[in-house]
């Protein structure tokens, strides 16, 4: 072997250059810089940021670009790589570069203090100050989080100052981005957990934040390292990197806060507010859909951190802005450094800005994001390693695919299903241990969670959010003002008042002390409600104290706001609880919180007018079960933001909305009346994902339109009672892929169903877990008897027969007021409800008619509810009602309809939607009405209807031939002998 003297002095070369810059790397940490900073003045200093303008002596008035950098890394990013980077390629193409810093929290006062909102009010501050500095809209631009910052700044002013938003792998849904597929709420609780009790105690560093980065992708970090060492020798073909290389390795990274890694994890990873909207900065609710201006955003291809599926999220979030997207194919750091950023990113952000500002074309790499279906899953680096490995082997193509579905979806259901019981089962655990001396009231549950979770948003009403702990503390202020009135356990106290904080705080406040509230609708017939229910003192707002006053009772007056007077002045029968200073009330002996008992009253509920007055008497036990059921059968938890439609005084609001809201810790969203455009507005601002309803309440939010079918929306469920079934199936077209929770609870006794499924429109459903073992027994409409068997024992219905629905008694329930024993064996105990139902072949529950509304015809009982079932299934009928008319001779079943507006109704629409009834079920009159009148439950009024709106001969009246089993027009000579 021969050695050569060039070999061994080229060798000895090496190895001393090698040395050397080894050295140099020792001492300095890295080697000469080859490139300098681009020029720049500190134009603002705050507290929270200071904001840099590059280039400051060269600004020419072109388009103006305001750069966003994540938590995490300095705001050095932006020209890490000198002319080469995002401020050099900017401003070479006549942009002028502005960069919010926010500094290092270890290095600025108060940096670990510093929360989410601290961040995105910095953002908002810079951009007045550039617009004001420049005279122009901006164009803002961020990185990673500094995207997500830019998004919510920009929904936070409305848009206003903002040109176009441009985002490099920002995540918005973060369900679509999660690792590996998995389910959403595989890890939420574990990162709920660490978001409560360990991130905002453990100050994240800035050597922890380069090593968690660096573990992310242990084999590109090694392989980087390895690479830098096989060069040392080489200077000269490392020195154009070395600015970026030295910015990963230790120079690029900060710290993070943790009340704002807190607020992260809570607002963004557990709750997916950035897709769902209802994230909150400073007690202010936002949402994405509020943004109408130009979005870009770039997507990595192997982005591990900003997955493509998370990136597109912003699509759907924000579905009144035109969005754009750039694919590259890059990591998540080269989208804004390196060769790749210098190569694609950078020249296509410079042609966005001025395509935005109308003078080039839009160009060929950026286009039209594509809508992608929530469900898609993301693409993870180990899952993209299997599709390549597959596609190189076309034998095991389809395998891989197959396998790889399999996989995911067994993990899927798998968690999805534990999930669904980790849920459930604590529920209806502590459902089943309530006993009638268990201690248990809405007062005491609103009391757990603020004393569990007291930072954690309660409500929101009018754009604001309350917490648990302020909303805590308004309660206890209104129970020292109930006590020093006089207020007591027991006290029967009427609540007149319209859906608001008050109206909640009130109920909370009355159950905490152990009075009953009497809830009263606004516009009722008070007198005579108070009346029938023993109460002599009202609890109101301002806007019905009038409406109180008149009834003589003591009038208490709560709520308001700041700017509040009072109709009438104050007196002896008018107290004004908000003048009361609760630290002067002297506490009483006998007070003990939340003494009330599940066998004890809570709450007394009232509806209809006159002598078709209805009160029902709820104990905490039965508001209980409705609460907890509705919580189970629902899966609402704290992720879930309740939207209550139904008015607290109405059974759905008071049991459904309310009840389930508080049982399943889920935010609550009060609405002040039903208007779809702030409905539309609030779903989205508040991130509402269960809208609660009753009756026909939905029609109105339907016909305005507001949420055209395919529009994008958080909404998940809908839940409530008395939907027909022709609105339930036009809610879930419009509103896809939302369900609907259909409820049905009983006046007396605990009978609650539930159509959970929601695949049976106008179905009751089955018995809710932990409620009532229910029954059907033979029932006659006509006499009110139950029927019997030879034995004497009350007959078990057959399916599809129609029968009384009675509910099993427990042992501490009172049965003199028309309970029944003996039904089906010696002393067992059985509460009857009001209600006719018949059970399907699959055990579903169908509703057929209340007992006092059965139309008792020659021919035999005529159930109502199958009528307008049917009737407001035909797309043209937009409500309806069915009544028993008397004639001359006999009692008529006549239904009347309206007609949507647009449609037209014939004779031959009905009789084919009638043709599904029993010929003897059939109305013997179908007409139409300009207008159904509602109460105000939004319950269409057959009573309002007969009384208004005689059916009369006429085109648009049919009776019901039956001879030809079709229904045809009553002409003069038709109604003789029909009609009186």
């Amino acid at each position: 072997m021969k050695l050569s003297v060039r070999g061994l002095v080229g060798s000895a070369q090496r190895v001393m250059a090698t040395a050397q810059n080894g050295l140099e790397v020792i001492r300095f940490g890295g080697l000469g810089r080859d490139t300098d900073s681009s020029p720049f003045e500190i134009a603002e200093r705050r507290p929270m940021y200071r904001l840099r303008h590059y280039f400051p002596a060269e600004t020419g008035g072109g388009p103006v670009v305001l750069l966003v950098p994540p938590l995490m890394v300095s705001a050095d990013i932006w020209d890490v790589n000198g002319d080469d980077g995002a401020v050099g390629i900017l401003h070479r193409g006549g942009i002028d570069c502005w960069v919010v810093d926010f500094g290092s929290p270890s290095t600025e006062e108060g940096g670990w203090q510093r929360d989410l909102a601290d961040h995105v009010l910095a953002v908002h501050s810079a951009i007045d100050t550039v617009c004001a500095e420049t005279g122009r809209t901006v164009h803002l631009m961020g990185y990673s989080q500094g995207g997500m910052f830019a998004y919510q700044a920009a929904a936070f002013r409305s848009g206003k100052g903002i040109a176009s938003i441009v985002t490099f792998g920002s995540p918005v849904d973060i369900v679509a981005g999660m690792p590996l597929g998995l389910p959403h709420a595989a890890v939420t609780d574990l990162v709920d957990f660490a978001a409560d009790h360990v991130v905002p105690r453990l100050p994240i560093t800035d050597r922890m934040v380069r090593i968690g980065f660096q573990l992310l992708d242990p084999v590109k970090t090694t392989k980087a390292r390895i690479d830098f060492l096989r060069q040392l020798h080489d200077r000269e073909a490392l020195l154009p990197k070395e600015r970026q290389r030295r910015f990963l390795s230790n120079e690029g990274w900060v710290g993070y806060a943790g009340p704002a890694a807190a607020d992260l994890l809570k607002q963004f990873v557990v709750h997916n507010r950035m897709m769902l909207g209802g994230f909150v900065i400073r007690d202010q609710p936002i949402s994405l859909a509020d943004l109408k201006c130009p979005i870009l955003a770039f997507v990595g291809e192997v982005d591990e951190i900003g997955q493509p599926a998370a990136v597109r999220g912003i699509v759907r979030a924000a579905p009144r802005a035109e969005v754009y997207e750039s694919t590259v194919v890059s990591g998540h750091f080269g989208l804004v450094a390196g060769s790749m950023a210098t190569r694609c990113t950078w020249p296509r952000v410079r042609d966005w800005v001025d395509w935005v500002e109308g003078g080039d074309p839009l160009p060929e790499d950026i286009f039209p994001m594509a809508d992608q279906p929530a469900g898609n899953a993301p693409r993870t680096a180990l899952i993209r390693a299997v599709h390549t490995a597959t596609a190189l082997a076309e034998a095991g193509a389809g395998v891989g695919r197959a396998l790889e579905q399999v996989a995911a979806n067994t993990v899927r259901g798998s968690v999805g299903l534990v999930e669904g019981a980790a849920r459930t089962l604590p529920r209806l655990t502590r459902l089943g241990t309530i006993q009638s001396g268990t201690r248990i009231s809405i007062g005491r549950l609103m009391a757990e969670q603020a004393r569990r979770t007291p930072n954690a948003e309660c409500f929101l009403f009018d754009d604001r959010v309350h917490t648990h702990a302020a909303v805590d503390a308004r309660i206890e202020n209104v129970v020292r003002g109930l006590i020093s009135v006089g207020i007591r356990p027991a006290t029967r106290v009427g609540v007149v008042m319209e859906t608001r904080p008050s109206a909640l705080v009130t109920l909370a406040a009355l159950s905490r002390i152990g009075a009953v509230a009497v809830l009263l609708a606004p516009d009722s017939d008070l007198i005579t409600a108070l009346e029938q229910t023993g109460t002599v003192i009202l609890v109101s707002d301002p806007e019905n104290v009038r409406h109180a006053v008149a009834t003589g009772a003591r009038v208490l007056v709560l709520g308001g706001g700041d700017s509040r007077g009072l109709a009438v002045p104050a007196g002896t029968d008018l107290v004004d609880l908000e003048q009361i200073d609760p630290q002067r009330v002297h506490i009483p002996g006998w007070y003990r919180p939340d003494p009330g008992r599940a066998r004890e009253l809570a709450f007394i509920l009232v509806s209809g007018t006159g002598d078709r007055l209805d009160i029902k008497y709820i104990t905490n036990h039965r508001w209980a079960l409705s609460a907890f059921g509705t919580a189970s059968a629902a899966y609402l938890d704290h992720k879930d933001t309740v939207y209550c439609l139904a008015p607290l005084h109405h059974s759905s609001g008071l049991l459904v909305s309310l009840g389930g809201a508080i049982a399943g810790g889920s935010r609550i969203a009060l609405a002040r009346s039903l208007d779809p455009a702030q409905f539309a507005g609030e779903v989205h601002r508040y991130g509402v994902t269960v809208v609660t309803y009753t009756w026909t309440m939905l029609r109105d939010i339907l016909d305005a339109e507001v949420f055209p079918a395919g529009y994008p929306h958080p909404i998940r469920l809908f839940i409530g009672s008395g939907m027909p079934a022709g609105l339930w199936r036009r809610t879930m077209e419009q509103f896809a892929p939302a369900r609907v929770l259909e409820f049905y609870a009983s006046i007396e006794g605990d009978v609650v169903l539930a159509n959970v499924p929601g695949v049976k429109f106008g179905c009751k459903g089955r018995p809710v877990p932990g409620t009532a073992r229910v029954e059907l027994v033979a029932f006659d409409p006509v006499t009110g008897q139950v029927m019997v068997d030879d034995n004497g024992y009350a007959r078990r219905c057959a399916d599809n027969e129609v029968g009384l629905l009675i509910g099993s008694a427990g042992v501490n329930v009172d049965l003199s007021r028309g309970g029944l024993r003996g039904v089906f064996e010696q002393e067992d105990s059985w509460l009857p409800t009001e209600n006719l139902f018949r059970r399907d072949s699959d055990g579903d529950y169908w509703l057929a008619d209340r007992i006092d509304t059965v139309i008792r015809t020659r021919r035999g009982p005529v159930f109502t509810q199958p009528i307008v079932d049917v009737l407001n299934d035909i797309a043209a009928v937009d409500m309806e009602v069915a009544y028993a008319l008397p004639a001359r001779d006999r009692v008529l079943a006549v239904a009347a309809v309206s007609v949507r507006p647009g449609f037209d109704l014939g004779a031959a629409d009905v009789t084919e939607a009638l043709r599904s009834l029993p010929p003897g079920q059939r109305p013997d009159v179908v007409y139409v009405v300009d207008d159904i009148p509602r109460s105000p439950s939004f319950r269409p009024s057959a009573h309002a209807v007969r009384e208004t709106y005689a059916p009369r001969p006429g085109p648009h009246t049919w009776w019901y031939n039956p001879d030809s089993e079709a229904y045809e027009d009553l002409t003069d000579v038709g109604s003789l002998g029909l009609l009186t």
